[in-house]
């Protein structure tokens, strides 16, 4: 068996990512360990077990041009819901910004949303 554990987003601040992540969105800290000279720390969004973030901090000029366009101005990260309406809900009045109002597609509800570092997200709750 296979899976994917997690995927690394590249964010210009530790604390200001956990910030968002996990006190406006909700999602659990699983991992904040310092390893020196950088963290490893691991998030997921509630009441999931498997598909975590791994925050990274930017290091050097490269990685911080990559902040927000880490898949090249498309959505990148697909977070899926079991009840739109009530996290569409929610996330807007945390004041998560919405490309877009929410639209019905054939395989399922979606908006497309971005975290305060420009990364691209669908909210989407599957047909």
């Amino acid at each position: 068996m296979q899976f994917l554990h997690a995927v690394s987003l590249v964010v210009p601040d530790y604390d200001a990512a956990i910030a968002f992540y996990c006190q406006t969105l909700g999602w659990t800290l699983a991992e904040d360990v310092d390893q020196g000279r950088k963290r490893w720390v691991r998030i997921l969004p509630p009441g999931a077990t498997a598909g975590s973030l791994i925050l990274a901090r930017a290091e050097g000029p490269a990685q911080e041009a990559a902040i927000g366009n880490q898949f090249g101005g498309r959505v990148g990260l697909f977070l899926a819901t079991d009840d739109f309406a009530r996290d569409h809900r929610a996330m807007t009045a945390a004041g998560v910004l919405f490309e877009e109002a929410p639209r019905v597609e054939p395989y399922g509800t979606v908006a497309v949303w971005r975290d305060p570092f420009g990364n691209r997200w669908d909210l989407i709750q599957f047909a």
